[in-house]
Parts: C-alpha cells; sequence; structure tokens
C-alpha cells in the first residue's frame, strides 16, 4: 500500500539515528521536533515509494500527502 500517503509512524526522527543504535526494531530517539513518516505519497518519485522510504515532518502541521495506517493485534488468531 505504499505510495498513497507518507504515513506517520510513532517515533520521533533523528537524520543519524541508525548510525548509532540497533537496526533491528529501532525505537527512535526519545524526544524531537520532528516525527518520522515513512513510505512516499502519491507524487513521490519511485525510488520513495517504499516503507524503508523515511523522512521527517512537524507534527503540528497538516499536509494533505500525510496519513497514517490503522493496525490491530489480534488477541487471538483462530
Amino acid at each position: 500500500m505504499a505510495g498513497n500517503v507518507w504515513e506517520w509512524v510513532s517515533d520521533w526522527y533523528k537524520s543519524d539515528y541508525y548510525a548509532e543504535r540497533v537496526t533491528r526494531n529501532p525505537q527512535g530517539p526519545e524526544t524531537g521536533y520532528y516525527k518520522a513518516l515513512r513510505g512516499g505519497a502519491w507524487f513521490s518519485d519511485r525510488a520513495h515509494v517504499r516503507a524503508a522510504d523515511r523522512t521527517h515532518f512537524n507534527p503540528e502541521n497538516r499536509y494533505d500527502y500525510v496519513g497514517f495506517r490503522v493496525a490491530l493485534v489480534p488477541d487471538k488468531i483462530s
């Protein structure tokens, strides 16, 4: 589903965070000014339309090309 809108993630953004932290499920810095986004938007170059691509925006602003994905972990899989 990448390429519809940039998707907010719960992490704060720091440009060099991955260089100094673990690579498996990094949680991001404790605080920050910008929040991280992933996945690219409808106008993005195809190199940016992938879940691994990330950028940052101010979470106080609104953008018509930024959204979020609802996810739920089920209690039990039957």
